[in-house]
């Protein structure tokens, strides 16, 4: 009994670094997505993690597109682009990123799988790979908005 509560007492400090290594990953928070040919932010996303401990990321703040989404079907369409979830089920991998997921682009009315999600430069910006089929991937690069 006495080694059992000794082995507890001794492993709530692991936890708690755990929890607060995962409570400090530098992925959460707001990000601005930008357009591919301009450049320009178009939105701001939060990177939040979602109740079933998987990373997910939806739109929070819409920077200049129009105010609902036309081009958006299902669910979004003609919906507000601020609460389209845009991020969901991503997993934290062994080199710290997060991937195996997915994704939706509402200003192209596409799904696809999130292959990766990492935090570059120093924090500053995050890249997302994504994929519609196995060899057909691009990278989109977001910048830290917080």
């Amino acid at each position: 009994m006495r080694k059992t509560l000794i082995a507890g007492l001794l492993a709530l400090p692991l936890l708690g670094l755990s929890l607060s290594a995962l409570a400090a990953d530098p992925a959460l928070g707001r990000w601005k997505t930008l357009d591919d040919k301009t450049g320009k932010a178009m939105t701001v996303s939060e990177v939040y993690m979602a109740k079933n401990g998987m990373l997910s990321a939806r739109i929070v703040e819409n920077l200049g597109l129009p105010p609902n989404c036309t081009e958006c079907s299902g669910e979004y369409k003609d919906k507000p682009y601020v609460g389209i979830v845009t991020l969901w089920n991503l997993k934290q991998q062994k080199d710290g990123s997060w991937g195996g997921g997915n994704g939706y682009k509402p200003s192209e009315d596409r799904h696809f799988k999130a292959k990766s999600v990492k935090v570059v430069d120093g924090g500053k910006k995050m890249e997302v790979t994504g994929c519609i089929a196995a060899f057909l991937c691009r990278t989109a690069t977001w910048v830290r908005a917080d």
